[in-house]
């Protein structure tokens, strides 16, 4: 069996291990416990589709609070006129059709200039609703008052989960993901071989939204009261983008390695220093860029490199072995 068969049959041995873990939580958990898996699920799917676009070709978007937003909106809007799987079907939608407008007009910007639209992308829309909310529908907020219980939203973000790493997993080994990191290392060079660098980041783009919006129409009976300031809180943006980075965003599994401990601290900040908590997000985000640039998984493929070029004659015995053996 090759490395990347190897590989990949470890993949889906701990994805399907994953999902049947989290499957089984409810049953042995309490209201906290179930509170804090709801969390870990929630960011583990923004992270990831966060990651599946931003990760390869190097566009650091500041949107996904604006997508997450759509998502719990059209619940609060929809949630108690529409059958509950049309609703997330629907949101999914709306958020993939608002980031193919979005992204036609805006992927064309690089750098700094894409990150300042896409965080000025999720204010705008934040506004539209609220504006929308106190003068045309009479309140600022809406109640969600819909029948789903805490461990629905747990099978149903673990469901989501699963199928956004099988997503990803075959973008990343198709032409799409190979012209996605053509594009991340080099646009110009790779529009010279024919790459459709609009139409890639545009479509991977708007999957990515598609997802976020699926988490936020889920979570969405959580509040039971939503208003613009809790959908649309930018500090969930910045909490995915250094999760993500902590992690390492080059690798499908890597934003998981950052959920983890960034769900719990963050937790902590929150409830100890609420007043001092974005100053402290900062501070996460500016030691993490410094002490880790590459992430979690960068430092576990830098080990498991040095390891191989410290002991290279180990290799060598082992594929001896197996041809022997054959």
């Amino acid at each position: 069996m090759t490395t990347n068969a190897r590989s990949t049959l470890l993949g889906a041995i701990l994805l399907l291990a994953g999902v049947i873990g989290f499957a089984l939580l409810p049953g042995f958990v309490g209201g906290y416990g179930l509170s804090m898996a709801i969390n870990f699920l929630m960011f583990a799917i923004l992270a990831t589709a966060w990651a599946m676009f931003s990760g390869p070709s190097g566009y650091v978007s500041l949107a996904t609070v604006a997508f997450f937003g759509i998502g719990a909106y059209t619940v609060a809007v929809l949630g108690e006129q529409l059958p509950w799987g049309a609703v997330l079907l629907l949101s999914a939608a709306i958020a993939f059709l608002v980031a193919l407008l979005v992204g036609l007009s805006t992927l064309r910007l690089r750098g700094v200039y894409f990150v300042i639209f896409s965080f000025g992308l999720a204010e705008l829309i934040r506004q539209v609703v609220n504006w929308y909310e106190s003068t045309q529908a009479g309140s600022v907020g809406r109640y969600v008052f819909l029948d789903i219980t805490q461990e629905q939203i747990v099978w149903q973000l673990t469901a989501v989960l699963a199928l956004l790493f099988i997503v990803g997993w075959l973008i990343e080994r198709s032409r799409v993901g190979f012209a996605l990191r053509m594009i991340g290392d080099d646009e110009t060079v790779a529009l010279h071989c024919g790459v459709n660098i609009t139409l890639i980041k545009v479509l991977v783009f708007s999957l990515s939204a598609a997802f976020m919006a699926l988490v936020g129409a889920i979570v969405a009976p959580r509040w039971t009261y939503l208003d613009p300031s809790i959908a649309f809180n930018p500090n969930i943006s910045f909490q995915v983008l250094i999760m993500a980075l902590l992690g390492g965003a080059r690798r499908l599994y890597g934003p998981l390695l950052g959920v983890i401990p960034m769900v719990l601290l963050f937790e902590y900040l929150s409830s100890s220093f609420p007043q001092l908590f974005s100053i402290l997000l900062g501070i996460t985000f500016l030691a993490i860029v410094y002490m880790v640039p590459h992430g979690v998984a960068g430092l576990i493929e830098g080990y498991v490199q040095r390891y191989r070029e410290r002991f290279p004659g180990r290799r060598a015995g082992e594929n001896l072995q197996k041809e022997s053996a054959l």
